[in-house]
């Protein structure tokens, strides 16, 4: 057993005894990416702190169904993830039953001189955000993970089940769509 799966089996023993501590400690190491494989699934920015709480919650309720602590990265996953895509069609939902206020909404005072680099990277922002939300989520998940969180291919595929090959398609094909929806809108 490496360092590592020790010290994670550690981690997890403490937690389930409920040690002071411990599962906070789990939630500062976790946490982070944990918020971005919400963020790959739902593409939805607004969801993420409603549906962090509800993974968190569940990952206390459920740590001693984990039969395997070093496998806690890729069990966090799943609760992550099947939690982000329950939260994303009941937001869908709850969506559909209500009229938009987005018309009603006062006009933007463009009087207000700003600094232009600002707008511009805020400009390039919304763009780049835009086009990896409208990803499909097929490719949008590996992607966030590889390029926001800096996974290597190896756990992509071990966390959704997929090939290290598979993982090299989609990130390819995610990469290739990027460029195409951002052709003409981005300098290279």
């Amino acid at each position: 057993m490496t360092a590592d799966a020790e010290t994670m089996r550690e981690r997890i023993a403490r937690a389930r005894r409920g040690e002071p501590g411990a599962a906070a400690r789990l939630v500062r190491d976790h946490d982070a990416w944990v918020r971005s494989a919400i963020y790959a699934v739902t593409a939805r920015s607004e969801l993420v702190d409603d549906l962090v709480q509800q993974i968190w919650t569940r990952v206390w309720e459920r740590l001693d169904t984990l039969e395997n602590p070093e496998q806690f990265r890729a069990w966090l996953y799943s609760v992550a993830r099947n939690t982000a895509l329950d939260g994303s069609m009941a937001d869908k939902r709850r969506r559909s039953r209500f009229t938009p206020l987005d018309d009603h909404a006062a006009p933007l005072d463009r009087r207000q001189p700003g600094p232009l680099a600002a707008v511009a990277r805020g400009e390039l922002q919304a763009t780049l955000v835009g086009a990896v939300q409208s990803l499909p989520a097929l490719y949008r998940e590996p992607f966030v993970l590889r390029h926001l969180e800096d996974w290597n291919y190896a756990e992509i595929g071990q966390v959704l089940g997929l090939s290290v090959e598979t993982v090299e398609t989609r990130l390819v094909r995610a990469r290739r769509l990027l460029r195409e929806m951002l052709q003409g809108k981005v300098e290279p």
